[in-house]
């Protein structure tokens, strides 16, 4: 279960964790967004009509990823794709590495002392 921070989110997805997303706000929502819609690696909490979530919502959707839902098995699968591309990208020579090996460099020109 997560709030879909930024951060918990990639740390879930990066280690194919299925979500039930519950947002809050500023960029939860759109984070939610991609974790049920995008990536479908999760389920998405429905908020009732006075703005509380009641306790049965919550069992539905950790059913629905965890134990019988229809989509658990997708989201499974889905949730080790994602598990497995992030890797790829931080493995030597992956996207993320790349990245930041370019960054380093750039940081390494920019302090050079001339002589």
């Amino acid at each position: 279960m997560t709030h879909c921070g930024w951060n918990s989110t990639l740390e879930a997805l990066s280690l194919g964790v299925p979500m039930v997303a519950m947002p809050q706000w500023t960029d939860q929502p759109t984070n939610a967004k991609f974790v049920a819609d995008v990536w479908q690696v999760g389920v998405r909490i429905k908020v009732g009509e006075n703005g509380m979530v009641i306790r049965e919502e919550i069992e539905r959707c950790i059913k629905e990823v965890m134990m019988e839902g229809e989509r658990r098995d997708a989201i499974r699968t889905n949730s080790e794709k994602w598990k497995k591309l992030a890797r790829m990208a931080m493995d030597e020579g992956g996207s993320s590495d790349k990245n930041i090996e370019e960054f380093v460099a750039k940081l390494e020109c920019m302090h050079q002392i001339p002589e």
